[in-house]
């Protein structure tokens, strides 16, 4: 992944999250705490639409996992967190 593109994956990812943070009570939220209500909201929509958040989560993170190379240290790690359920 060039430099542009991820300029502009992480711009498309700011927009999106922006929509949250400029929401009623989003600028109430911290960071991480808008990232998990946009990921909350996109499991609703899952569910409501009969997509596979899982497996799509999987190949996001595949993509990803693709499109960094091993010495790129522009962010942090995106660990994966087993949830209780």
């Amino acid at each position: 992944m060039t430099t542009d593109q991820h300029d502009a994956a992480v711009t498309r990812a700011n927009a999106a999250l922006e929509t949250y943070t400029l929401s009623g009570d989003g600028w109430r939220h911290s960071p991480g705490e808008t990232l998990q209500l946009a990921l909350a909201d996109l499991l609703h929509w899952c569910a409501d639409t009969q997509r596979d958040f899982d497996a799509a989560l999987e190949q996001a993170r595949a993509r990803y996992a693709g499109e960094s190379s091993p010495s790129d240290s522009r962010g942090a790690s995106c660990a994966t967190v087993e949830v209780e359920r």
